[in-house]
């Protein structure tokens, strides 16, 4: 519990430098990369290398891809049903099938598993996560930033393979599997764990400071949708299929926990530079980053009720 007020207190400092003159309008932008070129790599390289490989870690692994087959097509179709345009289209096949698993993710499955639960969550990021955001939703990205008739300029494989093996957090990933058996020296596992620990507290700060709830009327009801979609749907979804693997697996418990989370904020700002819905996208990642400190204690509480 008292991590969980942590994360709050954080979030409500990132809103206060928010409204300060002291810091410049991208210092969200600095921390996220600080985020990803030190902390988060450094995470990687402190708690993959102890992972014991079993069927478990599949769980974490395919359940991001699992829920994009789902949530596209039901996308698609609302998007038919409510008549939504081009741009409101794009821009929820970007934002909703992305759950915020790392920036919300992490420090979220700290409060609520411990440092235990944090492998499961790198996994499912890393693995799932990521990918999606580098191979899916660049090429929707790429599809839906122009009218129709005109030539969308996708990205090549070639492109993509190289975003992907630049991506520090992915080379850590490499380099930590690498690894797996071999004792850091004593001096280089405690400077890891020195940049490990500032993770939780800069990426909230992070997400505090780029929180943005504007929002026109014609953006709400894609918002709503939205909203129930990725903090309702995805963990019902999840929880069903792995209901029968046995909730009592760590592993179970972080991946729905994950399914859970709110929309990424690199998928809506991926959303934002490509023009589509620029204040829908923000509000799904703003509205979505406020809910889940409702939502999460609901869905961790429900989880311990069902386990056996």
């Amino acid at each position: 519990m008292a991590n969980f007020i942590f994360i709050a207190g954080y979030v409500v400092i990132g809103l206060l430098l928010q409204r300060s003159r002291q810091f410049p309008q991208n210092t969200g932008q600095i921390l996220n990369a600080y985020v990803i070129y030190v902390a988060l790599p450094a995470v990687v390289l402190q708690k993959i290398p102890s992972l014991t490989f079993g069927k478990e870690l599949l769980y974490p692994a395919l359940m991001p891809w699992l829920l994009l087959a789902v949530t596209v097509p039901v996308l698609l179709g609302l998007s038919k049903w409510l008549n939504w345009s081009r741009m409101t289209t794009g821009a929820m096949l970007i934002v909703v099938p992305l759950g915020n698993t790392s920036f919300v993710g992490f420090p979220m499955v700290e409060a609520f598993f411990g440092p235990e639960g944090i492998p499961y969550a790198l996994l499912y990021d890393q693995l799932g996560s990521f990918f999606i955001l580098s191979i899916y939703a660049t090429i929707i990205a790429a599809i839906y930033s122009h009218e129709p008739g005109t030539e969308a300029k996708r990205p090549s494989a070639g492109a993509i393979a190289l975003r992907i093996a630049k991506f520090p957090p992915f080379v850590a990933l490499v380099i930590a599997l690498l690894m797996r058996g071999i004792e850091y020296p004593e001096v280089m596992r405690q400077f890891i764990d020195s940049l490990a620990i500032t993770l939780v507290p800069v990426i909230m700060v992070a997400v505090g400071f780029q929180l943005k709830f504007r929002l026109p009327q014609e953006d709400r009801g894609p918002l709503y949708w939205a909203l129930g979609l990725k903090l309702i749907a995805t963990p019902v979804i999840a929880l069903a299929v792995l209901y029968g693997f046995g909730l009592e697996q760590l592993a179970v418990q972080v991946t729905i926990m994950e399914a859970a989370m709110p929309a990424m904020i690199s998928a809506g700002a991926l959303a934002i530079m490509a023009g589509l819905a620029p204040t829908l996208s923000a509000a799904i990642v703003g509205y979505g980053v406020l809910l889940c400190f409702i939502t999460l204690p609901l869905w961790y509480a429900f989880i311990q009720f069902l386990l056996p």
